[in-house]
């Protein structure tokens, strides 16, 4: 890959690099324990600059047509798609995927953009005529700023989640992403930049602190969360408590059922893929099996591929 491998971050404001606090956290790679990065732990004060701007962004941006804004994604998803091997890449580096889930984990992401594009068709609303001369009309209005806190295991395809949703409902965005992850999505940040009109999407780099700090930002008129059951109840909590609209999802457990009429190799494989793929680090990997019946051949054969995999290779 080439990448340069050891670089200090800044968070991206009103579509510029710009300085945070002058405490920093090292980003490590996976790989060899290496540093690789430094990200800013920003503070209150920096989260109040990102959210400034995209509250100052925000009228402008929800006051386009769906149309308008739709062109304006169209154009972000053109310029990642191109660069779309580059943020594997920094997928590879800087959370040690294999390159194979590395683009996995970007090309759901766009899939995500591409499906936004399709929301003036998908959000036009409806008429009720009720009665004579009365008629009930839904509305979709934007909300304001929109912050999101994301989790380390699938640094772009999660963001992406919501990004794109919420800026083609007319919001602007402010993301912190996981402090162990921050290279990924500071690099969509530049990409964004050349095409995005400045403070409608912005980064804050930090950690738990910087991320109550955009939770209970008065600006900050909606949170998407993904991350652990209990940061997630956290989250929701005082979320709600402040009058904000939460998205807050948490962890998993999935169970999978193996009949006794189970095709043996392909049940077997899949099962190894669920719980090993991205090293197990993903809200579907497999916690629990249940053999209905006696079906010895079916665990003889997941232990083996089990013991088989290499760390580092497709699926593993």
């Amino acid at each position: 890959m080439a990448l340069q491998t050891l670089k200090t971050l800044c968070n991206y404001v009103g579509n510029q690099a710009t300085a945070a606090s002058e405490e920093y956290l090292e980003v490590t790679s996976p790989h060899d324990g290496n540093t690789i990065a430094m990200v800013p732990l920003s503070t209150a004060e920096d989260v109040d600059v990102a959210v400034t701007s995209a509250k100052a962004a925000f009228g402008a941006w929800s006051g386009l047509t769906f149309k308008a804004r739709s062109a304006y994604l169209l154009k972000l998803y053109v310029e990642l798609q191109a660069h779309a091997e580059e943020l594997a890449e920094l997928v590879v580096l800087e959370h040690g995927k294999n390159m194979a889930e590395a683009r996995g984990d970007v090309a759901k992401g766009l899939e995500t953009l591409e499906y936004a594009l399709s929301l003036p068709q998908l959000t036009q609303g409806r008429v009720a005529y009720v009665s004579n001369g009365v008629q009930c009309r839904d509305e979709r209005v934007a909300l304001g700023v929109v912050g999101g806190i994301v989790p380390f295991n699938f640094p772009f395809m999660v963001p992406f989640w919501t990004i794109p949703i919420a800026l083609g409902m007319g919001n602007t965005y402010v993301l912190k992403p996981s402090e162990k992850v921050p290279m990924t999505m500071t690099r969509v940040a530049e990409l964004a930049s050349q095409v995005l009109p400045p403070g409608v999407l912005n980064i804050v780099h930090g950690d738990a602190k910087c991320a109550q700090a955009l939770v209970e930002h008065a600006g900050v008129r909606a949170i998407a969360f993904v991350g652990t059951s209990m940061v997630a109840e956290q989250i929701y909590k005082r979320a709600t408590e402040l009058g904000k609209r939460v998205l807050a999802l948490g962890g998993a457990k999935n169970h999978l059922v193996a009949l006794p009429d189970c095709d043996v190799e392909m049940t077997a494989q899949d099962v190894v893929n669920s719980f090993a793929g991205c090293a197990g680090e993903r809200c579907m990997a497999a916690s629990v099996l249940l053999v209905v019946g006696e079906q010895p051949e079916l665990v003889e054969r997941i232990v083996a591929k089990a013991r088989a995999l290499e760390p580092g290779s497709d699926g593993a």
